[in-house]
């Protein structure tokens, strides 16, 4: 299969999937330092896998965001809440419009290495929150790509109408191990197991029928 593909890559369940269900077609994996929390504990994982499967990694900073955008997640920001994602609180997370800039810049990007897509892991579960997550932004913001670039540049989002569960499911049919992602927002030496994410992950790989190798916080 042809390498046509550049994958936006956080190093968390999500996207370290997706690099290892679509590593035919991928030729470079872009990680983003945008100030998060998370950041340091994530990239390492990021780049650990890209050099496994030998796939071309690059980290690109975006500490504007930190500056000008406000969100929990965010260094800086107020704390991390704790609970489910369907909680209202789950939304000071929200990073304003960042799939939008990230994939801004893999498409440039994309084009400038003569490949034809972009890809981004988001998935259903990230629709009760995430406006940049959605069904709607996916289709808006492909034609967006496609007619602002030469080359047509595709986004492609494979895992849009599917939950995290499924997305565990595929992972451990590709022998993904999961203690060798990171998820946790708080940023910790371990994860803190409260917050929206490491809840969701909580539940993902159980539902999958993982057994969670993940050190959590007492």
């Amino acid at each position: 299969m042809e390498k046509d593909t550049v994958l936006i890559l956080s190093g968390g369940m999500d996207s370290v999937t997706l690099l290892y269900d679509e590593q035919e077609r991928i030729a470079l994996a872009v990680s983003f330092d945008y100030g998060s929390k998370h950041n340091a504990r994530e990239i390492p994982f990021a780049k650990m896998h890209c050099e496994r499967l030998g796939i071309r990694h690059i980290v690109i900073p975006l500490d504007f965001m930190t500056r000008y955008f406000k969100s929990s997640l965010l260094e800086g920001g107020e704390e991390i809440p704790e609970g489910h994602y369907a909680d209202e609180n789950m939304k000071s997370t929200v990073v304003p419009f960042r799939n939008g800039i990230m994939l801004s810049i893999v498409v440039g990007i994309a084009e400038s290495n003569g490949l034809k897509y972009v890809m981004m892991a988001n998935h259903g579960g990230d629709h009760t929150i995430y406006p940049d997550c959605t069904p709607e932004f996916v289709e808006a913001f492909d034609k967006a790509a496609a007619a602002g670039t030469f080359v047509k540049v595709g986004l492609r989002s494979p895992y849009t109408n599917i939950t995290k569960g499924d997305i565990a499911r595929r992972g451990k049919a590709l022998g993904i191990d999961y203690a060798e992602t990171w998820s946790c927002y708080k940023g910790g030496d371990k994860h803190c197991g409260k917050c929206g994410t490491c809840v969701e992950r909580k539940e993902a790989l159980a539902e999958a029928g993982i057994d969670d190798q993940t050190e959590y916080e007492d």
